[in-house]
């Protein structure tokens, strides 16, 4: 059914290859849960949202998949699933995906032209094959970003040439990864569904958890260092990633795993987080590089968990020092930075549990983020149409 014409009409891009669902569950891919919730959460604001996906995905809004018939035919005669190939043979993995993406963004962009929509919203990680071509579209395009904007070569490369377009932040941390003059025409913080976890008063466990992906920049060492220094548990959940010829995991953490150290490997869904997250004392997240966000901190908060980070990117503006958890200052010297983290493991009873739920109920739920979204859609579409 055609929606009414003054409904805004979004056309929600997200390229991607993770976003398909037979390979989203086996990956931590954030951006893919959160493109999913913002759909749902505009739909329910009036907002007539169509999510074009490489994959087909579960989702309560129109969903526009990509053509894989190639893609699937190359990993059939390989015998490979798509994470079988990427762990084998990633420049093939990276040359098919581009093709799938080049063709989905060039689907929605003429979507646009066709006037089937009133804006198109690009939700990149990795990708930038939708910047040259916004020039194209008779639409408002807009743009959000999952990484630091400085994070790769070819971010560096690429994204000053496009500062001109319309960028939404995901903090304002992120935004400093951009040259000065970037078009910045809003900041919406990511968030959950109230409901998607539920609050522990009294947690069961005696541990710290860290949860994430297992590799350099992620700081998993220092956790381990500042646990052992405070004398408590550390759980750890997540990724490692040995077959990609990673030796962080093999030289420097799994030599390190004790009764005391315990990895509990790749969760993989909602109920074990609340379980691992919930029931934990703290999350830890000792993140050197600068953290465009941080979507474990606020899973961690939906838990009523306090938090434990470094003053890395974003972290500090989920984090209140003393509120919800604490915010150590990373130090050149990483032994500074490692007895700061084991004083405040130490200090982390005074946390208020509630106080932790209080803060990501009032700035991090899904309907703030379809909010903040919406309110941009509507200002981009007053000003440029």
């Amino acid at each position: 059914m055609t929606p009414p014409r003054n409904k805004l009409r979004i056309a929600l891009v997200a390229p991607h290859i993770f976003l398909h669902r037979d390979i989203l569950p086996q990956v931590i891919f954030s951006p893919g849960q959160l493109v999913i919730d913002l759909a749902e959460g505009l739909q329910q604001l009036g907002v007539s949202v169509t999510l074009f996906s490489p994959g087909p995905v579960d989702v309560a809004v129109p969903n526009i998949a990509a053509d894989l018939t190639y893609f699937e035919r190359e990993l059939a005669g390989r015998g490979d699933t798509y994470l079988d190939l990427l762990k084998k043979h990633p420049f093939t993995f990276v040359t098919l995906a581009r093709q799938v993406q080049t063709e989905m963004i060039a689907k929605a962009y003429a979507a646009a032209n066709n006037n089937e929509f009133d804006i198109v919203h690009i939700y990149t990680n990795e990708e930038d094959t939708a910047l040259p071509f916004a020039k194209l579209c008779k639409k408002p395009v807009v743009f959000t970003h999952h990484d630091p904007f400085n994070f790769l070569v070819k971010y560096k490369n690429v994204f000053p040439k496009y500062k001109h377009l319309n960028w939404i932040s995901v903090s304002y941390a992120q935004r400093v990864g951009m040259p000065a003059g970037t078009n910045w025409v809003g900041n919406v913080y990511h968030g959950l569904a109230p409901d998607r976890f539920s609050f522990v008063e009294s947690p069961r466990g005696d541990y710290i958890a860290y949860f994430g992906r297992i590799i350099q920049p992620k700081g998993l060492h220092l956790a381990i260092a500042a646990a052992q220094k405070a004398g408590l548990k550390l759980k750890i959940a997540g990724k490692h990633y040995t077959g990609y010829k990673d030796t962080y995991w093999r030289e420097q953490i799994q030599p390190q795993l004790s009764d005391c150290v315990e990895y509990v490997g790749f969760i993989k869904d909602d109920a074990q987080k609340q379980d691992f997250l919930g029931n934990a004392k703290a999350l830890i997240v000792p993140s050197i590089y600068d953290e465009p966000f941080g979507m474990v901190a606020i899973e961690a908060l939906a838990c009523g968990t306090p938090v434990l980070c470094l003053d890395s990117g974003a972290l500090p503006e989920i984090i209140a020092d003393g509120v919800n958890g604490y915010v150590i200052t990373k130090n050149h010297d990483s032994s500074e930075t490692i007895a700061h983290l084991a004083n405040a493991i130490t200090k982390i009873d005074a946390i208020s549990r509630k106080d932790c739920r209080a803060s990501f109920e009032k700035s991090f739920t899904l309907k703030n983020m379809a909010q903040g979204y919406a309110d941009i859609y509507n200002i981009t579409k007053s000003v440029l149409i």
